[in-house]
């Protein structure tokens, strides 16, 4: 195993409150000591392996982060290893590289979800704003990613009628036609939504429709 997290005394990846951790994976040594160097330079941190098995058992810290990842590798290849992250990552955009162009494999790797697919010798200021870009984007998606977890800790902390109450709300029916739904009076529905508005600190009912939105809330078909 080839692991080198550089840039001196700064050793261990970013956290949420430290630099932005580039990831770079390629067999060829030349090429990992070149990025190490120019991420460093810029003032990330870099995280470097010469294979795909090594980057997946790696731990990952949390944080901003892109992975810099070479097309042709020693076991799993760049466009496997996309597949196996893709889905779990969005925090983590990839920018291949390769020392040969093939369109059609660029055009598979960006379909699948890659920022950039560029090919060697690699250009600083290009693969630079390639990274500016990826770890932008990184960031941005861990925003999203934590406001959706509060507003899933906002649902977990409704009871089972609270929650009954916001799915027939946000579909448009009344306090009255809520209450004749649940078969239970008005008043309580009013107290139920009161509650259930608090506890989502939503503003408002168009408010409470966009936070259902976000938490894929549908009603449940009575059938």
């Amino acid at each position: 195993m080839d692991l080198s997290i550089g840039c001196n005394e700064a050793s261990a990846p970013a956290t949420p409150n430290g630099r932005p951790t580039v990831y770079i994976v390629d067999d060829d040594v030349s090429v990992r000591e070149s990025l190490e160097g120019l991420i460093c330079e810029a003032g990330w941190q870099p995280a470097v392996f010469s294979s795909a098995q090594d980057f997946l058992s790696h731990h990952h810290t949390a944080g901003p982060c892109c992975l810099i990842l070479d097309v042709s590798l020693p076991d799993l290849n760049g466009l496997e290893l996309q597949r196996q992250i893709g889905a779990e990552r969005e925090d983590m955009p990839i920018i291949f590289i390769t020392g040969y162009g093939d369109i059609p494999m660029s055009v598979h790797a960006i379909k699948a979800g890659a920022l950039e697919f560029l090919t060697k010798p690699l250009g600083d200021e290009v693969l630079l704003n390639a990274v500016r870009d990826a770890l932008q984007r990184s960031a941005l998606a861990l925003d999203v990613a934590a406001d959706l977890q509060i507003l899933r800790d906002r649902y977990a902390s409704l009871s089972g009628r609270e929650r009954e109450v916001l799915a027939l709300v946000v579909i448009g029916l009344m306090n009255k036609q809520v209450a004749s739904e649940l078969g239970i009076s008005e008043v309580t529905v009013k107290a139920h939504r009161g509650r259930m508005m608090q506890k989502m600190k939503a503003r408002s009912l168009a408010d409470l429709v966009n936070i259902a939105s976000r938490l894929g809330i549908r009603r449940k078909s009575s059938g």
